[in-house]
């Protein structure tokens, strides 16, 4: 094993230590790396638990939402957890009953996974998401909501 890959396999193990001990937002592993927890949460922001889907093989799946200004996504939930981190302009969630919330850039989000809701882009430029699905084989990440 060469020394590169030990350093590599080494600062892996020491991010995950400083996860599972409830890391500061930042902490510097070393003069070159710092890891910045953005969200550390056991439910949804509606208060919802976040359980994992079980019967299938885990599959995780990211990707990036794009949508112009006033944009939606179309009523919906999800059948698995999701996070999701804004990366650029501004995003209003509204959750019906529940009220609106708006997400800006940096800030991170556990979306609802059972209540209902529609993303609209209410910025003045593109709106950028990262999101990451934690499902399982078969389960959809996105589901129209047929009741809006």
């Amino acid at each position: 094993m060469s020394i590169w890959k030990g350093r590599h396999i080494g600062l892996g193990f020491a991010a995950l230590g400083l996860f599972a001990a409830g890391a500061a937002s930042t902490r510097a592993l070393d003069a070159t790396t710092r890891v910045t927890q953005l969200l550390s949460t056991g439910k949804t922001v509606m208060d919802e638990p976040i359980v994992y889907p079980t019967g299938s093989p885990a599959k995780l799946t990211t990707a990036i939402v794009e949508m112009q200004p006033g944009a939606e996504t179309g009523w919906h939930t999800h059948g698995v957890p999701l996070t999701g981190l804004i990366l650029d302009g501004e995003l209003t969630v509204d959750y019906g009953a529940k009220g609106t919330r708006t997400y800006k850039k940096g800030q991170s989000v556990a979306e609802a996974i059972s209540i209902p809701h529609n993303g609209r882009n209410t910025g003045t430029g593109v709106m950028k998401l990262f999101v990451v699905y934690i499902g399982a084989e078969g389960a959809a990440t996105s589901i129209p909501d047929k009741h809006h």
